[in-house]
């Protein structure tokens, strides 16, 4: 018979490593990244993503000045120049590699940037999932060790 804190123990071990395997198989595959940010006047960002071939990539600028650069992999499309008011970009990915986008505000006023990526997901999650899975493993043996009767002698 198991005791009330066995139960619970192993109960939390399952709830974990559910949360573990589920979150593992969301975070497989392509995977969409929205951008929605408004930057000041002087400010910085930059977004870099690893994209698969053939993976539709789009991006949107509205404001008074910005500096832009795009760099994808192999012949891809390149871009590094100051825009005004409003630029769209729509673009295919022609080979596999890492996507880097960089855009400065250059003007006097906020621009709004609005963008969605396809990309791989990093694999530093699927260690961070794995490890969730294996702590509630542990938590499970734990608890099913602590309960396990103890013999007296041999």
């Amino acid at each position: 018979m198991m005791s009330k804190k066995t139960c619970v123990g192993i109960s939390a071990g399952i709830v974990i490593s559910a949360i573990g395997i589920f979150a593992l198989i969301q975070s497989l595959g392509i995977q969409n990244i929205l951008v929605d940010e408004r930057l000041e006047v002087g400010e910085f960002a930059s977004y870099q993503f690893n994209a698969p071939k053939h993976s539709r990539e789009i991006l949107n600028m509205t404001g008074d000045a910005f500096h832009v650069k795009v760099q994808t992999p192999g012949l891809g499309l390149q871009i590094d120049d100051d825009f005004k008011k409003e630029v769209s970009f729509e673009w295919f990915i022609l080979e596999d590699g890492q996507n880097r986008i960089e855009i400065q505000n250059t003007g006097n006023s906020e621009i709004h940037i609005e963008g969605t990526f396809e990309g791989f997901s990093d694999p530093l999650l699927l260690t961070f999932h794995g490890l969730v899975i294996i702590t509630g493993m542990v938590i499970i043996g734990l608890s099913v060790g602590f309960s396990a009767r103890k013999h007296r002698g041999f």
